[in-house]
């Protein structure tokens, strides 16, 4: 794999971490809206909402500082060993997320279980968004959260995929893409120390006569 490949991989490599700030920034959100009005009703905020809040925030982040991580130094060994760590972390993060916000697979209609409380989905919470509204929310957390685990399984591949082509090119040196290899390079170094004649000198050449007195 050459030059091209690498950019393929790097390439991928920044789109998976777009898609996961994407994934993470959209949980995010809803839940700091559900914090948002909760707190401003002086409704009591259930610890798990809290925790979801906090992990969706660590993987706002954690995408962002990966993106960066990826265009500097993508494919250097103990990055991308630390990259795998904390995609295996944060695909964690996501099954809680998911485990968490269940109740998101249930109907939005009749008496639901939300994040804001429970009630008739066609009434409105004391903090005036209706049961209905806030169980959709929470589908689409739930939705977003299952996404978001394939992603950072996916970039935990793609991880590995560009330490092992970062490498390659470490021990190989430059790809045939830039005109040489390795290989080409040492033949090219064995050619000019055993052939005195690319140095200026034709051993082959016959002695000159000397000049007559």
């Amino acid at each position: 794999m050459g030059a091209a490949g690498g950019v393929f991989l790097r390439f991928c490599g920044l789109l998976i971490r777009v898609l996961q700030f994407l994934d993470a920034a959209v949980i995010l959100g809803i839940f700091s809206y559900y914090l948002a009005i909760l707190s401003k009703h002086d409704q009591t905020i259930d610890t798990w909402v809290k925790a979801v809040e906090g992990l969706a925030g660590a993987a706002t982040l954690y995408s962002l500082l990966g993106l960066l991580f990826v265009c500097c130094l993508g494919g250097v060994t103990f990055f991308a060993f630390l990259g795998v760590v904390f995609d295996v972390l944060f695909t964690g993060a996501m099954i809680a997320i998911a485990v968490m916000t269940r109740h998101g697979t249930d109907s939005c209609s009749g008496h639901v279980n939300t994040p804001i409380g429970s009630g008739n989905a066609s009434d409105d919470s004391p903090s005036k968004l209706s049961y209905g509204m806030a169980c959709k929310l929470e589908k689409v957390v739930f939705a977003v959260s299952v996404i978001g685990i394939f992603f950072y399984l996916i970039s935990i591949l793609f991880q590995v995929l560009l330490a092992r082509h970062h490498k390659r090119e470490k021990r190989f040196g430059p790809s045939p893409a830039n005109g040489y290899t390795s290989g080409s390079r040492k033949w090219f170094w064995s050619r000019n120390k055993n052939n005195p004649e690319t140095n200026g000198v034709n051993d082959n050449a016959l002695p000159g006569h000397p000049t007559p007195r």
